[in-house]
């Protein structure tokens, strides 16, 4: 018999998780754990990927009777009949919430049974995937509209950043000030913030198209189908090498590798759950969706070729007053130089000593000393700056 302590204990280890049912109807439900291990079928390393106390990269990844999605603020756990959303109370995952409900209730989708999978009722390896009007797997719409979401959010964020980098940089180029750089420095910040989300987001979409195998496993209704068709007559394939005849093994050794190659090649799909589902919904569903996050990632790749364009345009313009600075420093230097030289004379002048030049009527021998050393300090002053010029200096 529990102890009320024990009670307390359970029912503070249990988070709340908003339900949205097959059939668009939701609930908050408080969960713990090894409850959730349980209902999912996940391992508790699974489920660090949507505990929202803890910071991971976004993913999402199929499991045997689930599929995990952290995606930006959607942290998720889609099974075959519901989706369980973590951090319930969160205005953004509430959103989430009221979407999969509006969007859920418009189609709801019996889960599978064997007598509809004997019948080959409710199949969709059958029917052919291209201009067919039938919806999604309910697995497949969860996880179609938690991608829309994201990629939504991104597309936003992408949008609003445009929108105030462009004005910014452009006046950067016309006022170079410290409030300007520092309004650039953070938009630059921002987009690496958000090109780095949006490239996670294409990995992992890009990692899940290339890998069949893990396609497979987001299957979720047709694993119950398998699971309840098992020993009967179903439509999924199956890869059992069909028996030979003696006279067919003695056939050409060639052609019967060739084929077998073709055979590896088409059955590259088959997984460990033993069966081989049509990827077809899944590969364009996530394909629609890696072009998107495509998209956005080229919208924020023009974005930082502008701002590099910017710095490299700032830079020559710093470079260049620079290079004016410098001259303008050459120039005084220079004429500081000759102004020392004609203090010199002066100096020299102004000594106390007797020489030819004091016999000379005052007023003439002062203006004419005046004249030669301002003139030649002039002269000379040209002189070298015409040497500047001709030696490339200036």
């Amino acid at each position: 018999m529990k102890t009320p302590g024990r009670r307390i204990t359970a029912a503070a280890t249990a988070r709340e998780w908003a339900v949205v049912t097959i059939d668009g109807k939701s609930r908050i439900e408080g969960i713990t754990k090894q409850g959730l291990v349980q209902r999912t079928g996940l391992s508790t390393r699974d489920l660090r990927a949507v505990d929202s106390g803890l910071s991971y990269p976004s993913s999402f990844f199929g499991r045997e009777k689930a599929i995990v999605v952290n995606l930006e603020h959607i942290k998720a756990i889609i099974t075959a009949s519901e989706v369980l959303l973590s951090n319930s109370r969160d205005p953004l995952v509430e959103h989430v919430r009221r979407e999969l409900e509006s969007r859920l209730a418009g189609g709801t989708q019996k889960l599978p049974s064997p007598d509809n999978a004997q019948d080959g009722q409710g199949s969709t390896n059958d029917v052919p995937r291209g201009g067919t009007t039938k919806a999604l797997p309910f697995e497949f719409r969860a996880l179609e509209l938690c991608l829309e979401l994201a990629s939504k959010r991104l597309e936003i964020e992408t949008l609003a950043l445009e929108k105030e980098a462009y004005p910014a940089l452009d006046e950067l180029t016309h006022n170079v000030s410290t409030l300007n750089l520092e309004r650039v420095r953070q938009i630059k910040s921002r987009l690496v913030g958000i090109s780095s989300r949006v490239q996670k987001i294409r990995d992992e979409l890009e990692h899940l198209l290339d890998d069949d195998v893990d396609m497979a496993f987001m299957h979720l209704s047709e694993k119950l189908m398998y699971q309840a068709s098992v020993g009967q007559s179903t439509r999924f394939d199956f890869y059992k090498q069909p028996p030979q005849s003696d006279e067919e093994s003695d056939g050409d050794h060639e052609e019967e590798d060739a084929l077998q190659e073709e055979k590896d090649d088409e059955n590259e799909n088959e997984t460990v759950i033993g069966f081989r589902p049509n990827l077809d919904e899944l590969e364009m569903l996530l394909e629609a969706y890696f072009v998107q996050s495509e998209g956005i990632l080229n919208k924020l790749t023009t974005l930082r070729e502008y701002v590099d364009d910017t710095e490299d345009y700032i830079n020559i313009m710093l470079d260049d007053k620079q290079n004016q600075l410098l001259q303008m420093g050459v120039m005084l230097s220079t004429a500081t130089m000759i102004l020392s030289l004609g203090i010199t004379i002066v100096g020299l002048l102004g000594m106390n000593i007797h020489i030819s030049l004091y016999d000379a009527p005052p007023s003439l021998s002062f203006w004419e000393t005046t004249g030669g050393v301002i003139g030649g300090s002039l002269g000379l002053y040209i002189i070298i700056l015409a040497y500047y010029r001709k030696r490339k200096l200036l």
